[in-house]
């Protein structure tokens, strides 16, 4: 990591302080998305997870140039912020475009499963909203059938509008973008932690 940026790192034991809530991104990718809800939700902490370096870079150079005091990142695996964080103290959480691992043999790979749900039942508090985005309909069905199972989470779908759009307070990400251009299409899911 460049030694110029600073390390928005956070004990996740011990949520930051100061802020009405504390939101969840996981994967943020180029952090298009997370950036957005930070400027637009300056009273919300926004706790990013992502593997990648380029990612988390471009995510700090944004933090520090703009001075984004309600952003903290975890360069890694987000398991291990779900098994430290105390619970019920995440009340948004976002899962957006997360890599489909198409191939037959590397579905086992695919984050959205009912491990993961487990994970973030328990940190998640009652009421909280888990936004999902994908444009892969194999990963979207796998993704449903891993919430049948899990009865922590309610699917907040009246009408098909309700996952086929996109909503307002939900900015567009790169790898969205890219599936709007190859014309896959998109399945946004929201789910309440009950």
């Amino acid at each position: 990591m460049r030694e110029d940026l600073p390390r928005f790192s956070f004990d996740p034991a011990k949520p930051p302080e100061g802020f009405r809530q504390n939101w969840l991104e996981i994967g943020f990718g180029g952090g298009e998305h997370l950036l957005w809800q930070a400027r637009q939700n300056r009273d919300v902490a926004l706790i990013g997870c992502e593997p990648f370096e380029d990612g988390v870079i471009k995510v700090l150079t944004a933090v520090t140039t703009e001075n984004l005091e309600n952003v903290r990142v975890h360069m890694g695996d987000v398991r291990e912020i779900l098994k430290s964080v105390a619970p019920g103290t995440i009340d948004r959480a976002f899962i957006l475009f997360p890599d489909p691992w198409p191939k037959r043999k590397h579905r086992k790979r695919r984050l959205v499963n009912s491990s993961l749900l487990k994970l973030l039942a328990r940190v998640m508090r009652p009421g909280a909203e888990l936004r999902i985005g994908t444009d892969i309909g194999d990963y979207a069905r796998t993704m449903l059938e891993a919430f049948a199972t899990e009865p922590a989470f309610e699917w907040q779908a009246a009408t098909p509008a309700d996952w086929r759009d996109r909503p307002l307070d939900w900015p567009e990400t790169r790898y969205e973008a890219k599936a709007v251009r190859e014309g896959r299409r998109r399945y946004y899911f929201r789910f309440l932690r009950r």
